[in-house]
């Protein structure tokens, strides 16, 4: 149904784009699904992920006090170390939306000594953060109250005010990354994202990507 949420305990087989592995040890964090059919294009449907970005960013922030960072398009930063992704997967014919899974992965309270050692110098935790166990239930509850009414504005009023809120967190505006595609490597200004969600970068020549 519209609106199911699954929620695991632990992830055996923790999953991010690019069929990356994501390390999901038990009772330490928010494993979460959820199942959509919204009434939008296809080609919409990523800015279902930078939604739910803002919402994690949101809620972290009112929770904690830490004023996290969204690294375009599916991850949250705090001091430039992943604490949470995102992953969406959809299934959809041209011109209409079957379903789409949004899968939501937060590492809230483990400690330093838990992390995997291929990431411990990339990622962390709320609990490292702020030297504070949190309580999930409460960090779900508010996560699934935020997402429902800024959903149901999205599906109203569409994308502007979810992207003005991503571009407030966005990670790196106005400075240099590096870009990374099968077919490219090269150094490019963030600039902000599209009206469609997409990342806009400008190049040393000044065009925009």
């Amino acid at each position: 149904e519209h609106g199911t949420v699954i929620i695991a305990d632990e992830q055996t087989k923790g999953k991010g784009r690019m069929n990356r592995s994501f390390h999901s040890i038990k009772h330490k964090g928010i494993w979460m699904s959820m199942i959509l059919r919204p009434t939008i294009l296809p080609y919409h449907a990523p800015q279902l992920t930078l939604l739910t970005a803002t919402v994690l960013a949101d809620v972290i922030h009112s929770h904690t006090g830490i004023r996290p960072q969204i690294k375009w398009p599916n991850d949250i930063l705090i001091d430039g170390k992943k604490m949470a992704g995102i992953l969406t997967e959809m299934q959809a014919e041209q011109d209409q939306i079957q379903y789409v899974v949004i899968g939501i992965g937060i590492n809230v309270n483990q400690k330093k000594a838990e992390l995997q050692k291929d990431i411990a110098d990339t990622a962390t935790s709320l609990q490292i953060e702020t030297d504070k166990e949190w309580d999930l239930k409460v960090i779900i509850q508010a996560i699934l109250c935020t997402f429902e009414e800024r959903y149901t504005t999205y599906i109203e009023n569409g994308f502007p005010h979810i992207k003005t809120k991503w571009e407030s967190y966005g990670y790196k505006i106005g400075e240099s990354i590096w870009i990374k595609t099968l077919q490219d490597h090269r150094q490019a200004t963030v600039l902000r994202i599209a009206e469609g969600g997409e990342l806009l970068t400008g190049t040393y020549e000044g065009k925009k990507d």
